[in-house]
Order: C-alpha cells, then structure tokens, then sequence
C-alpha cells in the first residue's frame, strides 16, 4: 500500500507502520539504555555524544549527518573540528522523538503510531531530514503516515492532536493541528452511517462510536443507533485551544447550534468542576481547580488564544488555566438564542467574576444572558457580592442583567423580521414565548429575588426600589410577590423612617393584591397607616364591584354558589406564605368592615341634619342683619294690623295668630342653640 513506483520496496517498507531502510554505513543490531544513556550495538566506538535533557546517546557521526541538514551542519560548519559533544534540548518532542529519528538514520525498523508520529513529525523538520540529502527521508516518510493514516481514522486524529500539546509551536508551523482538527470536524459532521460501535476515549463500561476504518474486530452492537452527541467524549479531552479550534470548524461545516452548545456544557462540565456545583466560595474554587490540575496536569507549551487579562491575575496557576478556558468558552457560544442554558450562562458568569476574566467578555456574557433571562432561577440569580461590594448579593449584576432582557425585548418587538429570525433558530418543544409572559416570569423571577436579598441589612432602599420598578407595570398581572418582597425588607429594616417606608411602598400598587395579601396587610403594624388606609379601600371597591356585578344574577342560592367558587378558585392561586395566620386576620375584617358601614351611616344622618341646621342658620342670620329701629317699626305695624283683625275677625283667627307667633319663636331658640 505504502510502496511507490518511484522508490524501491527495498528502500522504503511501511509493513503495519513501521519503517525502515537498508542504507546505512554502520551496521548494528539495535539500540541499548543503560544509566540515562542509549548506545548504538556495534563494534565501531561511538565518536559522538548528543545529550538531550537528562538522556545521553552515544552515536557516531556519518550515520547522522546522512541524513540530517542540521547536524551535518552543526558538525562541519563548526569551528571546532573535533567537535564530538552536541546539546539539542530545544528538540521537539524530546529523547524520544530524537530517540526514533536516530534509529532511522541507522536504518533500524522505527513503528510509526498515532502517539509518536506528531512527535517524530516535528523531530523530522527540527532535523532537516528532507529529500534533498536522501530519497525517502523521515519527513517525507512521516508525513505520508499523517496524510493516509492518521487524517483517515477518527481515533488516530484525536491521539494526534491531544499530542500536539506539547509540539507548540512547531505542530502549528507544520499545520498538524489544522489537518486533524478539519479531520475531526469532518466526521464529526458526516453521516453517522459511516460509524460503528467501539470503545474509544470513554470509560471502559460506556462504549462510544468509531469509524469502520479506525478497528477491524466487530463492534459491541452493530445495529445500535448512533446518537448525535456520540463525539462529545473524544473532543473533550483536548486541550482547550484545540478544543476551539474543532468547535470553530465544526462551525464551519454547519453542525446545528443546539449540538455545538451541547459539547459545549459538556467541556465545561469536564474541565471546570465548580460550575455544576452551587453555593461555592472562592476558597472553594481554588480547591476545585487544585482538583482539577491533579487529574489534567498543567499546561505547558503555546496557548494560542488570544485573549487579553487583567492585571490582577488570580495567584493561582490553576486558576489561570481555568480563567483561560472561560474565556475561550464565551468565544465560541454560538450567537442563536437557547444554544445553552441560561443555568448554565449564570454558572460560567460566576466563575467569570471570580476568576476575574476580561470585562469585555463578561459584558459580552451578561448580554447572552438577558436574551434568554426568563429562563433563569432564583438559585442561579443568587451571585455573592465578589467585588468587596456592601451587600451579600451581587444586586447590581441582576439589575444590569436585568437591562440588557428590557433591551432585547424591545429590540425584537421593534423589529418584528428579526424576531421571526430568532424564532427559526429554536430548538423543537423550546419555541419562544410572546413578550407578555417572558415578562411575567421575569417579574415573578424578580419578586423572589427581592424577597431572598432583602433580609440583607445593608441592601440600600434605593437599589431595593430601582430593581423593583425596572420592569413596566404590564409585567406584574399582580403584586403579591412584591408585597412579600416589602413587607420582608421592612422586618430586616426596623429603622426605616415613616417617610421612607412610604417611599418603599410606592413601589406596589394596592389594586393588585389578592384577598389574602389585602387581609395579611390590613393588619400588618409595620405598613404606614396611609398604605393600610388604601388597602382598605381598594379591598371595599372590590367588594362593591362584586357585589353590584352580583346583583345582575339570580338571587338565593344560584347566586351564592358561584361567588363562593370564585372566591376558593382565587384563594387557591394566592401564595401559601399568606394563607398562614390569617383565618383570626378574616374575623377581624369583616368586623373591621361592619363597623364601617354603621360610621358610614351615621355620618350620612349626620350630614343631613347639619345640612338642614345649617339653611335654618343662615335664614336667622339674614334677619340678624336688619336695624334694630326698622325691626321696632315692624313689629308695631304687625300689631296695629294685629289690633285691627282683632276687631273685625272672629277669635278663631286670633289664635291663628298666636300660633304663628309662636313658630317664629321657636327658629331663634336652635339659633342660640347653635351659638
């Protein structure tokens, strides 16, 4: 397979990967190491010493420089002619690619497999074994054993790349990297018809796919179904600048965005074992990535990321390492809406802060995180307060979260072609909501989130008051939530000013609380009297209302029933904090409401009878103002007039008279009466 028309079997054999050649000068039966040294087992001494680290080789010098420009050169171009120690420490893939490279130039068999070939690759170019010093040299050789072997086997291709971690940069100049990441996003991409089952980088009791080409023995289970996560495992085990650099393939070549973010997690979920836990401290983190280095070991060599950090660096090399992966991470989510989790967002948003990543990928995170903010929980909203900030939690990272969702909301009901955009892009059974109840989920989603960090004494009352009354008032259908969110505020801040609890309570509108929040707050002593008095009221509108929409029905029974249903229907969609307590709270109410309509009753009564004093007033008062000399006048002409009847009529008519004498009196006794 391996044997060319221009070059001889017996030059070139490639017999199951291993290579060797009849042309050498220095015959020997192989190689010994003895002490850190190799020595070549022939009866001719050595009259060269190559030392590469801590490992000595004693070889000779016309088998070496045959076949390699480097050395040829070192040794002949030197000044020193009896030069016969050479130190080549900076070699790739060290003793023993140098190792390999050093028994092919004594034409020793050298067995080519996916774990040695990058190595040996980049020895082979660091060596200048090239074709011009002789035909069928090691690059040429090696890079024939990538080309049609190794790029052609979905395991040898992430063998290879997971051993160019330690080739940087030389793997990257020779484009291995490149070759077997496109190689892998290949497969990863084609038709799972083209895998079968084996046993791959997984544990040994989990089987994972691997291509027909890779094993001739049967699979486990030829007729199982290949799932679309079957590559996740493999891919996970590079280093995370090779990691991106298959994911941005994968990209390229048009993987659906649900998988990419899906391998994604499941990277996160390897290498960063402190984002799927909760309630973790920076004391924590620093053990977790201890841990984490323990099993992966450190990383040396070129990251070719090129992300900038900040100046104050976490201490911890770790900890670099893992501020490193999340920012490689943020780099390639996928822009769609749902290629992640909000859970997860928030999650790798913690580690971000702690970690003290760039700013500007953590503003690029919190954005991604307001595209889908409904889809957030209370657990993963309740960040610590990282920054030496006042508060336990982080109030102002929800608050900005907070913004960028009112943003993006308005941004897609402004642009409607945009939003039917995004909708395409979503995943089947996760289609998104109209703007109405993301809001409202949004707003129950803040209303718990006020009610956890309220109980913090040094949560200030302006930044409780800008996050409650960040969402438009369409948002809350009611106000439960904020009123349990308040009245928790208020326990925690017993020393709030009557101004400033009514500034706290403004924040709430009475005509959207339920039954059970208006009989929990008519008898809460920590609301200011203002507020209890509007809670009243709207609650005795209700009422009225109800009661003038009942009217309307049929009378007895046919009209209790359905007021008692919806009354129970209503009670049972009331929060279960409310219904504790308040059965005495209930009594109180309808007490407190009869003695209502008896002061309204008598204040009516009252009214009209100072209404009818006060026209009685006003009639004395006009007759007040006459002269004392033109109300003498009168009353003598009333008498003349009086003395003349009394003549001409009957006695009948005098005590007419009388009597109406006496009425005129009797106005002036309330007039004093009042006085």
């Amino acid at each position: 397979m391996w044997d060319s028309e221009s070059e001889s079997v017996r030059d070139r054999d490639y017999g199951s990967g291993i290579l060797n050649s009849t042309k050498h000068s220095v015959k020997t039966d192989g190689f010994e190491f003895r002490d850190q040294s190799w020595y070549v087992s022939t009866d001719i001494p050595s009259d060269l010493l190559v030392q590469i680290g801590d490992v000595n080789f004693y070889l000779h010098k016309y088998p070496l420089i045959s076949r390699s420009g480097r050395m040829n050169r070192l040794i002949y171009e030197s000044r020193d002619i009896e030069l016969n120690r050479l130190n080549l420490d900076d070699i790739p893939g060290g003793s023993e690619a140098f190792e390999q490279a050093a028994k092919f130039c004594y034409g020793i068999a050298v067995n080519l497999t996916a774990a040695n070939i990058s190595g040996l690759r980049c020895a082979a170019e660091y060596l200048e074994m090239t074709e011009d010093l002789e035909e069928g040299n090691l690059i040429f050789k090696t890079e024939a054993f990538l080309s049609y072997v190794v790029l052609s086997s979905w395991t040898d291709s992430i063998l290879v790349l997971k051993s160019c971690e330690k080739l940087s940069p030389w793997a990257e100049n020779l484009q291995i990297v490149r070759r077997c990441s496109e190689s892998i996003a290949w497969k990863a991409c084609a038709n799972p018809k083209g895998i079968k089952w084996s046993y791959t980088g997984k544990p040994p009791k989990v089987s994972s796919p691997r291509w027909k080409n890779d094993m001739k023995d049967s699979s486990p289970s030829k007729s199982q179904q290949v799932p679309p996560d079957w590559w996740f495992e493999d891919v996970s085990i590079l280093r995370i600048d090779h990691f991106v650099r298959v994911i941005t393939a994968i990209k390229v070549k048009g993987m659906r965005f649900e998988l990419i973010g899906a391998v994604i997690m499941h990277y996160a979920a390897k290498w960063l074992p402190g984002l799927i836990k909760e309630g973790m401290t920076i004391s924590d983190e620093g053990r977790n990535s201890r841990d984490s280095n323990s099993s992966g070991g450190s990383w040396k060599g070129g990251l070719h990321m090129i992300v900038a950090g900040t100046k104050d660096d976490p201490p911890n090399v770790q900890a670099k390492d893992q501020r490193m992966i999340i920012e490689s991470l943020i780099s390639i989510i996928p822009q769609q809406k749902d290629s992640v989790s909000c859970s997860f967002l928030l999650r790798l948003l913690r580690m971000a802060i702690i970690l003290k990543v760039a700013p500007a990928l953590v503003t690029e995170l919190e954005k991604r995180v307001g595209m889908q903010f409904e889809q957030a929980t209370l657990p993963d909203l309740l960040i610590p307060s990282y920054n030496k900030s006042e508060t336990m939690y982080d109030v102002d990272l929800v608050q900005r979260l907070l913004e960028h969702f009112l943003v993006q909301e308005q941004t897609e009901s402004s642009s409607p072609g945009r939003h039917s955009f995004s909708e395409k892009h979503v995943s089947d059974g996760s289609q998104r909501d109209t703007n109405p109840n993301a809001k409202m989920r949004v707003a129950r989603l803040v209303d718990s989130y006020l009610t956890e960090v309220s109980r913090d004494r040094n949560l200030s009352l302006t930044k409780f008051q800008v996050l409650a009354e960040a969402l438009p008032e369409s948002a809350r259908s009611c106000d439960d939530g904020l009123y349990r969110a308040i009245d928790s505020y208020l326990k925690a801040h017993p020393t709030l000013s009557e101004h400033e609890r009514k500034r706290l309570c403004r924040v709430m509108d009475c005509q959207k609380l339920s039954i059970d929040a208006c009989m929990h707050a008519a008898q809460n002593e920590r609301l200011p009297l203002r507020v209890v008095v509007q809670v009243l009221f709207s609650e005795q509108v209700k009422i009225s209302n109800a009661i003038a929409n009942s009217s309307l029905k049929e009378a007895g029974e046919s009209l209790y029933q359905p007021m008692v249903s919806n009354r129970k229907s209503l009670l049972e969609g009331t929060p279960q904090s409310f219904q504790e307590g308040w059965a005495a709270a209930k009594k109180d109410i309808n007490t407190l409401k009869f003695e209502l309509e008896t002061v309204k009753t008598k204040y009516l009564e009252l009214q009209n009878d100072m209404e009818t004093l006060q026209r009685q007033f006003d009639k004395q008062s006009k007759q007040k103002q006459t002269s004392a000399w033109s109300s003498g006048w009168k009353k003598l002409s009333k008498l003349t007039k009086m003395n003349n009847l009394d003549s001409q009529d009957h006695i009948g008519s005098n005590h007419q008279s009388n009597a109406e004498q006496q009425t005129r009196k009797t106005p002036r006794r309330w007039r004093n009466s009042i006085s």
